[in-house]
């Protein structure tokens, strides 16, 4: 990931908010601490730059030298998330505009259309000093582009923007023809006759075109994009062996973190769970999970958390100690190589005064500090578990094409959101221990026993071929409700729903029928055994008709009774599940296990509320024991023992672990005689485990 050996420790150092006299004192704490990375110059625009074309880098040449002396490595930022108020003033058309017209103002950060010539040049231009001067810095370990793109602005309505807009409209249809037809103009007398008539779309009196608004989601991820790249082939001209990152923000809606992933050398991330919300840590694991994905599997960096509590909720709930080291390490164990936190010392002013740091305000008296000290030690412990891969057997498939179009205006219902869709199918899979890799559509589908497709309401024919062939070889595969709906122009498919996956999925929908807010619909499986596994369906129900395909569970009452709900197709060598509707939390359980037997996916048992994941080295693998419990918990038939890396102690067949604590077990890599999982984590092929426990 970087020259830093081990794990990377450490977080935001904004030493322009401290007398420099107090530099070599925080560098002396970190190393203290085990910091060994630190991430600078993230908002320092108007420091490096006070006046246009004037450069100030005499204060980031001592700081620098005064890190490495310490041993402390950088993560050098670009600056470009706060363009300095000389640059907006003399520039005001760069500010971002809303789609209801108004031009938002400095004093914030992210404020700067992404469109802008202006913006772009000026960033360009700080980038191309910075490489030009720290490229060969012995301190600089990585590149840091811009800061949390999208966080604040992720789109902009201005006449720039709407120009550049068009321009992108013309290189995807190239023809005003097509631009029509794919945007369905001939409804409510649209159509247009000039490249000039179109604009964004902004505030109108109804519901606007919903393919021009699924294209401006695409134009708007593209424009980060952009700005991203522009900075980047900067960085690559004076500094390319040294890797260049830009932080996300989990599961972020707006921007395609494929795509972004794609040229980035490392992905970092930027998390903050609710410790007030009990499923934090389910659903903090699946951002790592996604995390993780995003670069086919290599570690990742956690760019930032807080130490403690944020200052931008309602109510900032702060963690307890055990809390924030057991949060800290479930990053760890699930593919980051390093916990860097915002930040390192806690601000005296600004919008951030109230956020936590390694460092807070009481300095090394506080309760934090002791933290800060015993999670550098325990990452120096783990530091062999660096470069260490996670394996996975189950996929979800995951497109942000799919996720902008499913949330569209004017469905049959608006209470169909990916992101409470996809949170709904992790769950069973996390209390399994089951990691996921997720997937966009045609990627490489080796080692996979199961895949999972929450929703695939945009589905072209080419993702349905690359399932059909996944099915085909072997493999088994779920998809959610309201899925195989329109194509990549949000147009109906000819013939109605599932369209291009009708045939894999050997059924079709003659109606969507979303139920009402608190209404349910009992099901009654075909297990006559236990004709109520399935329970009964919330949020969304279908008529579907059975052709190849089995039904095995119905709509048991109401208007849908005795019409298919969750069906079974057996095709070629292969199983392919449609369900056809919202089952609630344990019906949705019950049914994804069902999957997983069939898929004979091997998982991990452990006692409720301990997650356990593994990471595999060349001859090694480390079983990471996670307590998210307020009471202790022992986790038993441990095989093959290990030694705990956070104690130095053997583990024996069995361990306890303290309320909201943590084990780290070096265990030998067993063979695929004892295991049906490759040292890289893949299968031969699919359906070919044990699903047996690993445990």
């Amino acid at each position: 990931m970087t020259r830093v050996p081990g794990l990377l420790f450490g977080g935001d150092y904004n030493a322009e908010q401290w007398p420099e006299e107090m530099w070599p004192e925080d560098a002396a704490l970190m190393r203290a601490a085990g910091v060994n990375l630190v991430t600078v110059g993230v908002f320092g625009w108007s420091r490096l730059e006070p006046a246009e074309g004037v450069y100030a880098f005499d204060w980031l040449d001592r700081l620098l030298d005064v890190l490495h002396e310490h041993s402390i490595a950088v993560d050098l930022a670009t600056a470009t998330a706060s363009p300095p108020a000389w640059l907006v003033r003399r520039y005001p058309e760069m500010l971002p505009v809303t789609a209801d017209g108004v031009r938002l103002e400095f004093g914030s950060r992210q404020h700067y259309c992404p469109s802008s010539p202006v913006f772009r040049q000026a960033a360009a231009r700080l980038v191309e000093r910075l490489a030009d001067r720290y490229h060969d810095h012995p301190a600089v370990a990585m590149w840091h582009i811009h800061n949390e793109y999208g966080d604040h602005v992720t789109e902009c309505f201005c006449p720039i923007s709407a120009a550049d807009f068009r321009s992108w409209l013309r290189r995807r249809y190239r023809t005003l023809d097509a631009l029509n037809s794919a945007w369905g103009t001939a409804f409510w007398s649209q159509h247009y006759s000039d490249w000039s008539h179109i604009e964004p779309p902004r505030t109108a009196p109804g519901p606007r075109n919903p393919t021009q608004q699924l294209d401006w989601q695409r134009f708007s991820s593209d424009a980060l994009l952009e700005c991203y790249r522009a900075e980047k082939s900067v960085l690559d001209r004076y500094s390319g062996a040294v890797p260049v990152t830009t932080n996300f923000m989990s599961m972020f809606r707006s921007l395609d973190y494929w795509a972004m992933a794609a040229e980035e050398d490392v992905v970092s991330d930027d998390a903050y769970p609710d410790p007030a919300d009990p499923q934090a840590h389910v659903h903090a694991a699946m951002n790592y999970d996604l995390m993780r994905s995003l670069r086919h599997g290599a570690p990742w960096l956690l760019m930032e958390h807080a130490a403690s509590a944020v200052s931008w909720r309602p109510v900032n709930v702060p963690k307890s100690a055990d809390l924030s080291r057991l949060w800290s390490l479930q990053t760890v164990a699930r593919g980051a190589d390093g916990v860097l936190f915002f930040q390192w010392r806690a601000s005296v002013a600004g919008a951030e005064k109230f956020h936590s740091a390694l460092l807070p305000h009481r300095g090394t008296s506080s309760r934090g500090w002791a933290q800060t000290t015993r999670l550098g030690a325990d990452l120096q412990r783990l530091a062999e578990v660096a470069d260490s891969r996670v394996p996975t057997e189950v996929a979800v498939v995951l497109d942000w094409h799919n996720w902008w179009a499913l949330e569209l205006d004017e469905h049959p219902s608006s209470r169909m959101r990916w992101l409470d869709i996809v949170r709904a199918w992790y769950e069973p899979l996390y209390t399994r221990n089951l990691p996921v890799r997720f997937m966009p559509p045609g990627a490489d589908l080796t080692g996979v026993r199961l895949v999972l497709a929450p929703n695939l309401y945009l589905c072209e024919p080419d993702t349905a071929h690359w399932l059909a062939r996944y099915v085909d070889g072997g493999g088994h595969l779920v998809v959610g409700p309201f899925s195989g709906v329109v194509d990549r122009d949000d147009r109906v498919h000819q013939g109605g729903a599932p369209g291009p996956l009708e045939d894999l999925l050997g059924i079709a929908v003659d109606e969507w029928w979303p139920l009402a807010d608190g209404a349910v619909t009992r099901l009654a499986a075909a297990d006559d055994a236990d004709p109520d596994r399935y329970r009964h369906a919330t949020t969304w129900a279908e008529w579907v008709e059975a052709g190849t395909a089995d039904p095995i569970a119905r709509y048991a009452d109401g208007e849908l009774a005795s019409v298919p709900a969750i069906t079974r197709n057996h095709r070629g060598g292969g199983t392919a599940w449609y369900v056809g509707c919202g089952l609630d939390t344990r019906g949705l359980d019950t049914l994804l296990g069902d999957c997983l037997d069939a898929a004979n996916v091997t998982r991990g048992r452990t006692p409720r509320g301990v997650e356990a994941v593994r990471r595999l080295g060349a001859d090694v693998e480390y079983l990471f024991l996670l307590n998210h419990n307020t009471e202790p918990a022992t986790v038993g038939q441990l095989s093959p023992a290990g030694v705990d890396l956070l104690t130095g102690r053997p583990s024996g067949s069995e361990i306890e672990l303290p309320a909201r604590g943590a084990a780290v077990l070096r265990r030998p890599l067993r063979t695929e005689a004892d295991s049906p999982l490759r040292t890289d984590g893949a299968v031969d092929r699919p359906g070919t485990g044990t699903g047996e426990g690993w445990v």
